[in-house]
């Protein structure tokens, strides 16, 4: 199943990567039950060997291009191109880059419960910026672009009851919500220090400079 595999992903991880959205804060979240990487032996569940500095990197590596869902060959375009950037810092350009993506920012306006649930979304042309629908869930938004719900997609089952779940949720501050008009608004930069990222960006840039 593709819950399973990613339960898998947050196991191997050792932390929870809420790839199910919602449901990853239910006791029935397999990471309640099974908090050690899958095939690992009973015996060794409770002494996990100490990974070296590569290995610290590449776990750092696979929880943040498994949280937006990127392929091994998307996430490491991403870094090189952060890595060409000299404006700002690289970690910076970079946690800006991922979050820009027009599928994040359906999940950060509260759109989708989940990062895979926005992709489908985008990637079903159910959303539109600036008024032209689009369907590239890596589309990258900018200040002042305008992310809303095609009025065509507004009665579509995945959009039930949208107005009250988005009553109750808060946005990013570099994103403003309209519920009535179910509309976002870039007002802003997404910065890292205001984020709720606890990854280290520094150790997956330095991962790909060896």
């Amino acid at each position: 199943m593709i819950i399973e595999k990613k339960c898998k992903k947050c196991r191997r991880a050792g932390e929870k990567l809420f790839l199910k959205g919602e449901r990853c804060f239910t006791p029935k979240c397999t990471m309640e039950r099974k908090a050690f990487p899958p095939g690992l032996p009973p015996a060794a569940r409770k002494h996990r060997s100490m990974a070296s500095e590569f290995g610290l990197q590449l776990r750092e590596k696979q929880k943040v291009r498994n949280v937006y869902r990127l392929s091994e060959k998307q996430f490491s375009a991403y870094v090189k191109k952060t890595s060409a950037t000299q404006d700002t810092s690289p970690k910076e350009q970079l946690f800006e880059n991922l979050e820009t993506r027009l599928d994040n920012v359906a999940f950060r306006l509260g759109f989708a419960g989940s990062r895979p649930l926005a992709r489908q979304i985008v990637s079903h042309g159910h959303l539109t910026v600036n008024g032209r629908r689009v369907d590239i869930p890596s589309y990258r938004v900018r200040i002042g672009d305008v992310i809303a719900i095609r009025e065509g997609s507004k009665k579509r089952t995945v959009f039930a009851n949208l107005p009250e779940t988005l009553a109750k949720y808060t946005a990013p501050s570099w994103l403003k919500m309209d519920v009535q008009k179910l509309e976002g608004i870039v007002q802003g930069k997404p910065a890292l220090g205001q984020s709720d990222m606890t990854y280290n960006l520094t150790a997956i840039l330095e991962f790909y400079s060896r």
